[in-house]
């Protein structure tokens, strides 16, 4: 018999599959499960690792804060150009800062000038609330046009203690007292969990706190936020860049133990996909082989047949090994459509970000490829040792 070409040995691989169209199915199908279940064991923890990472990363995994030292005698004071210095450190996404204007908060005119409620009222970066995750219950932010005049911004505990609950549609805001001076209320915010100092407090813009108070511009905290892999050497050289001359006068916060709890998630899921991809292909596999091994022992007259007209030993098992690889391959990709479409569907119905890991879905495909020629050796093997007149009796 001719070597045969690339297209014989498909056809001849394909001749089992068409004549036994429910057993191929049946087949497939178990890899298919195997390759589905691979994506969704994969998937569904994927997609539910990224809601978790991204709840992680909004309790501040890439945020630090840094204040003075306290207790010093004099007190420490962090330079004015503090803020601009740290914004310009490379892994930096992001700085801002606030400053504790001694002032004192009230709802009007009548109240005791020495009762604060227990607010602060800290002078404020326009940055401030995209640095800190935080967000805008009603109204609006300080911003460019604002931070120089007299408006204010409530922290949510604060807004409650002075009776502030929501803001008009339409027309001037509500007015508060600070430092004896009129600010219109221009917003109110939910609370801040990455600095719940700025839930108590009245926040106006930076200009306008040298303005109103007697503010001297020096920040009293700095926060920032960087790429979360380079965390830890931005913490290293935020104090010398703060204050080059005393470093030591700054404290800076650890990065957020969240960080820790996110990356030892990343960890323990990486070997929880191992784990259970290996275990779907396994079974997978089993199922080709046993469909393979009762293929032989229900062909062998055609293998007896063949050998008979000339074909060696290594065509024969080359014709199995082919067949094995086309029903794994089929099972392969029917079962990453499965896989993708009940991951798309979990992931829809639990409002996750939707992840298909390609490293999973490529690997399921090669995976049922090597299963089928690994699942199909025995068989081939098998049927390659059947002599013809043993094959045709």
């Amino acid at each position: 018999m001719s070597r045969l070409g690339p297209r014989d040995l498909v056809g001849l691989g394909l001749v089992g599959i068409r004549t036994r169209k429910m057993r191929a199915a049946l087949s497939s199908l178990g890899i298919a499960i195997g390759i589905a279940t691979m994506l969704v064991v994969t998937g569904i923890p994927a997609s539910s690792q990224a809601d978790l990472l991204r709840t992680l990363s909004a309790l501040g995994t890439n945020t630090l804060q840094a204040t003075p030292v306290p207790d010093r005698n004099p007190p420490v004071l962090l330079p004015e150009d503090a803020p601009a210095m740290v914004a310009r450190i490379g892994p930096v996404l992001t700085a801002s800062a606030v400053a504790n204007t001694h002032s004192v908060i009230r709802r009007n005119d009548r109240t005791d000038p020495a009762d604060g409620l227990g607010l602060s009222v800290l002078a404020s970066k326009a940055n401030l609330l995209t640095t800190l995750n935080g967000r805008v219950r009603v109204g609006r932010f300080l911003d460019a046009t604002s931070e120089s005049l007299p408006m204010v911004v409530l922290g949510s505990v604060a807004a409650t203690r002075l009776g502030l609950t929501g803001l008009p549609f339409s027309g001037t805001g509500p007015q508060v007292l600070i430092a004896d001076q009129w600010c219109t209320v221009i917003g109110i915010l939910d609370s801040v969990p990455l600095s719940p100092d700025i839930d108590r407090a009245a926040l106006i813009g930076w200009d306008a706190a040298r303005t109103l108070t007697h503010f001297d511009g020096h920040p009293t905290v700095i926060y920032l936020q960087a790429e979360e892999d380079q965390i830890e050497a931005v913490s290293a050289v935020l104090p010398a860049t703060i204050d080059p001359q005393k470093p030591s006068n700054v404290q800076v916060t650890r990065p957020s133990d969240a960080l820790a709890a996110k990356r030892a998630t990343e960890s323990s899921f990486s070997a929880l996909f191992l784990g259970l991809a290996a275990i779907a292909l396994l079974v997978g596999g089993i199922g080709v082989a046993n469909t393979m091994v009762i293929s032989v022992l229900e062909r062998r007259s055609e293998i007896g047949l063949r050998r008979a007209l000339g074909a060696h030993r290594g065509q024969i098992r080359a014709q199995f090994i082919t067949e094995s690889v086309v029903l794994s391959a089929l099972g392969g990709v029917a079962g990453t459509l499965l896989g993708i479409a009940a991951t798309t569907g979990y992931a829809w119905y639990q409002s996750w970000p939707l992840v298909i890991p390609a490293g999973a879905a490529l690997a399921g495909l090669a995976g049922a490829l090597a299963t089928g020629v690994v699942a199909g050796a025995y068989p081939a093997m098998r049927a390659a040792r059947l002599m013809p007149t043993e094959a045709l009796s």
